[in-house]
């Protein structure tokens, strides 16, 4: 076959099995399409289908395939987390910031020590680092990826389970977008590039003036036109933030947070967002999986997914679990908040992607990282549902009255 038929063939698996699967399975009550797409993605990759079937999996992915599909991966994942930028709202948690302070605050420094503290005896062993990574680098970075949230998918959630614009859905939404402020934030610190220092300070200083400028611009624009101005901001500030040596997704992720979401149709923006995990993010699932290796044995790699992902639940549950305590929740909601704010799926595994491309974890723990993610995941819907109930609807506190 030519390039352009593989391409295409590889294309049909990627966009059909896992929406079969799905489908046939009627799995959208306990396992969403998302959590399929992914795991699909790490089942065809090297680690198993690769090592069933090599010379297959060789066909059907060879390099020049492989490079299309990371080209759309890439571009895919930028505007996914540049929707998560936009999803901020740093103004409502400014009027609710004790509520969304506090509980923002333990519930990303609980998991974040309690991962960290796994991460660096892991990390004293080899295979498990990378080879650029110093070990309080990749430490730092396997914490925080079993501290984040992952606020698109997170989104997507809560609108399945029809809390999203409820008071709970709306308080959970601004504890995700604090840690995913902090998550980036951190992520700058993890990648300070000293050969690229000057470069950095330059991206630091020019970027609030830009971020100025575009918002006076995005003010005059209307339609149409605001949404083409905003992709293209995507990929200057994507190229920006990656000539500085931070990363593309950084960028993306700031051409968002500079937005306001009421700047763009509500509606529209929730097709667009479904749009793009329906047609482009399944190439980035698969990519993804693509990425995974076994190399350091199947058994030992799920049991550092396994310590990370008991440090990541018990982190949270732990973090937001005082959070209830200390600001007067009522019993039952902080279990329910904990594991809202358990979902991990998209945002970590981009996190994970880019310690994998910075050289500062191996491929085993990224795949660690990922079956964490994953399983993580999967238990947000079955463990929500089996608490949802009228106290997710009417919480005792209103945060913003309370200030």
């Amino acid at each position: 076959m030519t390039t352009t038929e593989t391409f295409l063939l590889a294309l049909s698996l990627i966009l059909g099995l896992p929406w079969l699967i799905w489908r046939v399975g009627r799995t959208d009550t306990y396992v969403p399409l998302v959590v399929i797409q992914i795991g699909l993605g790490v089942v065809m990759g090297p680690g198993i289908f690769g090592a069933i079937a090599p010379t297959v999996h060789a066909a059907l992915f060879p390099q020049p395939v492989m490079a299309a599909l990371n080209g759309i991966a890439w571009w895919a994942v930028m505007l996914f987390v540049w929707i998560a930028g936009v999803e901020l709202d740093v103004a409502q948690a400014w009027r609710s910031r004790r509520d969304s302070w506090i509980t923002a605050a333990l519930a990303l420094i609980a998991p974040l020590i309690l991962g960290s503290f796994a991460a660096w005896f892991i990390v004293q062993r080899p295979g498990w680092i990378g080879g650029h990574g110093a070990h309080w680098q990749a430490a730092l970075g396997i914490g925080m990826a079993c501290a984040v949230t992952a606020l698109p998918i997170l989104v997507l959630f809560m609108d399945r389970l029809t809390i999203l614009r409820q008071p709970l859905g709306q308080r959970v939404l601004r504890y995700a977008s604090l840690d995913d402020i902090a998550l980036w934030s951190v992520l700058a610190i993890i990648l300070l590039d000293w050969g690229r220092l000057e470069r950095q300070l330059a991206f630091v200083l020019i970027f609030p003036l830009a971020a100025w400028a575009l918002r006076r611009i995005m003010t005059r624009l209307g339609g149409q036109d605001r949404l083409y101005v905003a992709i293209l901001c995507v990929a200057l500030l994507g190229f920006a933030a990656d000539w500085a040596g931070l990363h593309f997704m950084v960028g993306a992720f700031l051409a968002g947070a500079i937005m306001d979401r009421d700047w763009f149709d509500q509606k529209s923006f929730d097709l667009l967002r479904d749009h793009l995990l329906m047609t482009i993010m399944p190439v980035f699932f698969l990519s993804t999986g693509l990425r995974t290796q076994w190399t350091l044995g199947g058994a030992e790699v799920f049991a550092v997914a396994a310590i990370l992902l008991v440090a990541s639940v018990c982190g949270k549950m732990a973090g937001v679990a005082v959070a209830g305590r200390w600001l007067g929740w009522k019993r039952g909601e902080a279990s329910l908040i904990g594991w809202l704010l358990q979902t991990k799926a998209l945002i970590m595994i981009i996190f994970a992607n880019i310690l994998l491309d910075r050289d500062i974890i191996s491929s085993g723990m990224f795949t660690a990282l990922l079956l964490m993610a994953l399983a993580s995941t999967a238990l947000t819907i079955p463990m929500v549902r089996s608490r949802i109930g009228m106290a997710a609807l009417t919480p005792t506190i209103d945060p913003e009255k309370s200030e």
